[in-house]
């Protein structure tokens, strides 16, 4: 089975994006309903600005995990939440509600040690690159087979570009020996393109307000739960044709 992974709620605006413990459960319930089988996920403290402190985290995870039992969870550690590295570990340190996975971004500082003190408590870490000097890095890394997935981000607003980028980010990989799952998503409308490529080549996908307001067509996206139900769609119309 392929997964496909909706990345609910980030750093965008969209009237339907979930904010809140409860929007973020009930919004990760829609989407398992539609298809999801993962779910990624940024918390949010009462003021509504993204946070990695463990009391947000904390509320955000045990709403979710009452709605959606059995989905794994990931939760984002992105620097931009939190930018000075120190401060972000003490965060990620502080954490006494777990998710099951994190987002690691192979570019940030510090990132080392966060992924470190989270895989030591015993959560998955996923490896994010999102260009060849990701790459470059996790492959200097050299022990990839620590990590639970690889996912390939080619944040291109060109669809050309994206794929273009999506390829070499692969054949890197692949070149390297590389043998983990993977995941891939881009951003916008080019999203899609990446997505039907990854899933005609067996790779996970993503969707998700956080990566795009747009379906495949062009037209504005209402909801998560919209861009679940045409992901799931690409996914069993592309996997008819690959069977």
């Amino acid at each position: 089975m392929i997964e496909l992974q909706v990345a609910l709620n980030g750093a965008v605006t969209h009237p339907a994006m979930p904010r809140t413990a409860d929007e973020i459960a009930a919004d990760a319930r829609a989407c398992v309903d539609a298809g999801a089988t993962l779910l990624h996920l940024h918390a949010f403290d009462d003021d509504g600005v993204e946070s990695l402190a463990a009391g947000p985290v904390g509320r955000m995870l045990r709403a979710v995990r009452a709605s959606c039992p059995g989905i794994p969870v990931n939760v984002t550690t992105f620097a931009e939440i939190v930018p000075d590295p120190a401060e972000r570990l003490r965060l990620v340190e502080s954490w006494t509600e777990l998710p099951d996975l994190v987002a690691a971004n192979q570019g940030e500082d510090g990132i080392d040690e966060v992924s470190a003190v989270l895989a030591a408590r015993g959560v998955g870490i996923e490896a994010c690159v999102l260009g060849t000097g990701d790459v470059e890095r996790f492959l200097r890394r050299g022990d990839w087979w620590r990590f639970e997935r690889l996912v390939v981000e080619p944040l291109e607003e060109d669809t050309d570009d994206a794929l273009a980028l999506d390829a070499l980010m692969e054949d890197m990989v692949a070149a390297a020996g590389v043998t983990l799952p993977q995941l891939h998503h881009g951003v916008g409308r080019a999203s899609w393109h990446v997505a039907r490529r990854a899933v005609g080549r067996g790779h996970a996908i993503r969707t998700g307000l956080e990566d795009t307001t747009v379906l495949e067509d062009g037209s504005p996206a209402a909801s998560n739960r919209e861009l679940t139900e045409a992901a799931a769609t690409l996914l069993r119309s592309v996997g008819r044709a690959r069977s």
